[in-house]
């Protein structure tokens, strides 16, 4: 199924519907063969389950609704509030039923609105908000080949983001709101207030799912320390509530004879623990880790009820086949790939582990406990950093290298006293009794908060690497799960291609030149640094993503007249010479209008204004050609300089837009050069 997707995403041409007809027919072709020929009908339910995956992304895509396109000025706007985040200062609202002018038709997607810190308003789930705001459609990719924003976007059904320039008009209404978004932002509101500051705002990250009121210090120290995992709610969270639950229900029911010999109580907890975990799921917004957790605890349940092997592969396999078929998409983000990947490792770790354990637990003495339960700790730690670690690199290019020490900590507070007290203010609320509660999960909070900013203060705690490209990551997957899924002797070939997915970044090479969607920004590595040309309201977004591309540290502005980069760049009062490569072409990057004797005389030319044609004997990326093909990635090799638009990467998709045809070419006037 995965493969499937990842063709259908491949593509460069959205493919006709009609290409997903044949899965059904295929799974149905694949289920007969294999009663008579099993080797057979396995071989057809590869290509069923491919072709499946492949239409059920071509199925999402056909049935979503078209890209918003938002008006460039400010507008006033009003719609149905879906969701409320709190902000470290403010809020944020997420808009359905948007109308940009009052005689519009409602728009299909939402969108978010970020209001003004000091706005006295506090809108709810099911209110309708007026508000003038500055809203734009999802941005571009920062460079070919970039993380997506535009099709995450599209396949969440969201139409755009903005920030409110006045103030915010609510009117109390019944507008359709999500289930429990109104819950959500209750119980939010209700921590906040109880445990102020950032343990607060951890303790409502966990309870909601919601992380935006942390602030990004800390946020910054729990990803630096290998914590960050915590405030995702995932499978250590479900597991917490829907044990709590099981062993609560099944306590209760043996307290009370008369029922405890009339029912059996391990069904009736193993049920209230599946309730408990779906209203979890629900309440936290149902996100990826979260839909994996409860596909994986629900089986779990059913297989303790039913006397089987609760935790096996297979169980994986299906929570992830039924997750790619609800959210094709997300199989391309770091949220399914990294929670996938470390309960695969785990898993399989503990299939090979179970007979060193065992002998380590003896003859069960409690030292001998003590001992599993640290290695049991510590293994957990280490088999799932060291599954996540390559998607991290290659997602975000860092690597933490301290969060087997964090984890060894942060995970058993979280465990045995963050989230039963959580769970114990949330039971208590209805009552207004979680005040004690509260403040002990606030406590509990706040000591994590404190491991996580002490381990991040080590030295080399995280560090920027070269993130791994995108078939480096395949190599590396399928060598996982080949090394995992197999139980024979061959199942060791796995680890060859894991070792070259980790090699690959040695064998990718970026972009040299980078060149933003307005032209604002431009960026030529060379000398372990990003040499920028800026211009005002350049995006540090963009900035920040070139710069991982590379694994540089540090973005540094062009050199003055007469200085060079360790030979890589020269400038002058009109241009700059690069050259990626000794002896090898340059490009020109021109800061005005482009002279006669410029043209021709480099591999591309790279300037910031409109060229309109003037300098047709070179390569040209203008402020028109990226105003028509988004963002360009230039590689300067030594048989010349390859140019990529964001247009060509992509293709002709549904997400991304169509290329734009100016009214009148006065409409666009040049982008302002410093």
């Amino acid at each position: 199924m995965g493969a499937g997707i990842l063709v259908y995403f491949g593509l460069r041409e959205e493919p006709a519907v009609w290409w997903a007809a044949p899965a059904p027919l295929l799974v149905a072709l694949a289920w007969w063969v294999a009663r008579r020929a099993p080797h057979a009908g396995w071989a057809i339910g590869l290509v069923a389950a491919g072709w499946l995956g492949f239409g059920a992304a071509l199925l999402h895509a056909a049935t979503a609704a078209p890209m918003a396109a938002p008006p460039v000025r400010a507008i006033v706007l009003t719609g149905v509030v879906q969701d409320v985040d709190l902000l470290p200062e403010g809020r944020r609202v997420t808009l359905g039923e948007v109308r940009f002018a009052p005689e519009d038709p409602p728009q299909p997607r939402t969108f978010r609105v970020r209001l003004r810190a000091n706005d006295p308003a506090r809108p709810a789930p099911g209110d309708t908000l007026t508000v003038r705001a500055l809203v734009r459609a999802p941005s571009s990719p920062a460079y070919p080949g970039a993380w997506d924003f535009q099709r995450a976007a599209f396949f969440a059904g969201q139409g755009g983001a903005g920030f409110a320039i006045g103030p915010a008009e609510v009117a109390a209404g019944e507008g359709a709101a999500p289930p429990l978004a109104g819950l959500r932002a209750s119980i939010e509101a209700r921590v906040t207030a109880a445990v102020p500051g950032a343990s607060g705002a951890v303790a409502a990250a966990l309870l909601t799912g919601g992380q935006s009121a942390i602030p990004r210090a800390d946020l910054a120290a729990m990803r630096d320390s290998g914590l960050a995992h915590l405030l995702s709610v995932s499978g250590l969270h479900i597991a917490i509530v829907m044990g709590v639950a099981f062993w609560l229900v099944r306590l209760l029911i043996a307290c009370w004879r008369w029922l405890a010999l009339r029912v059996d109580g391990k069904a009736w907890a193993g049920v209230a623990a599946l309730g408990a975990g779906g209203f979890y799921m629900l309440l936290t917004g149902s996100e990826v880790p979260m839909q994996r957790s409860f596909a994986s605890a629900a089986l779990v349940t059913l297989a303790l009820l039913a006397g089987r092997q609760a935790i096996s592969l297979r169980s994986l396999a299906l929570a992830a086949a039924a997750v790619m078929a609800i959210a094709p998409a997300q199989l391309l983000g770091p949220s399914f790939q990294m929670s996938f990947a470390a309960v695969l490792a785990l898993i399989s770790g503990w299939e090979a582990l179970k007979g060193p354990m065992a002998r380590l637990r003896g003859e069960g003495q409690w030292w001998r406990g003590a001992l599993v339960a640290a290695a049991a700790l510590i293994g957990t730690s280490v088999l799932a950093g060291l599954a996540t670690a390559p998607f991290g690199l290659a997602h975000f290019g860092r690597l933490q290298w301290y969060g087997v020490a964090a984890n060894a900590v942060a995970v058993p507070l979280t465990s045995v006293l963050v989230m039963p007290a959580g769970m114990l203010a949330a039971a208590l609320m209805p009552l207004g009794l979680e005040g004690p509660a509260l403040a002990l999960m606030g406590w509990g909070c706040e000591a994590v908060l404190a491991v996580a900013r002490e381990v991040a203060s080590w030295p080399g705690a995280a560090t920027g690497a070269r993130p791994i490209p995108a078939w480096g990551l395949l190599i590396f997957g399928a060598g996982m799960l080949w090394l995992c899924l197999w139980r024979a002797h061959w199942r060791w070939l796995g680890l060859p291609a894991m070792l070259l997915g980790l090699m690959s970044p040695a064998l990718h090479r970026p972009p040299d030149l980078f060149v933003s969607g307005d032209a604002r920004l431009i960026g030529f590595a060379a000398d372990g640094a990003l040499w920028l040309q800026r211009q005002s309201g350049a995006s540090n977004l963009t900035r920040d993503s070139w710069l991982r591309a590379h694994g540089f540290a540090e973005a540094r502005p062009l050199p003055a007249q007469g200085e060079a980069a360790a030979g890589a760049i020269r400038c002058g009062p009109a241009a700059c010479t690069l050259r990626a490569v000794p002896d090898g072409p340059e490009a020109l990057l021109l800061r005005g209008t482009p002279s006669p004797e410029a043209c021709g005389r480099a591999a591309v030319i790279v300037v910031a204004e409109p060229v309109r044609g003037r300098c047709s004997a070179s390569l040209v990326v203008d402020r028109f050609a990226v105003w028509r093909n988004g963002p360009h990635a230039i590689w300067l090799g030594r048989d010349g300089a390859v140019v990529v638009s964001d247009r060509a990467w992509r293709g002709a998709r549904p997400w991304v837009p169509p290329v734009p045809t100016p009214r009148a070419r006065e409409e666009l006037p040049p982008a302002p050069v410093e």
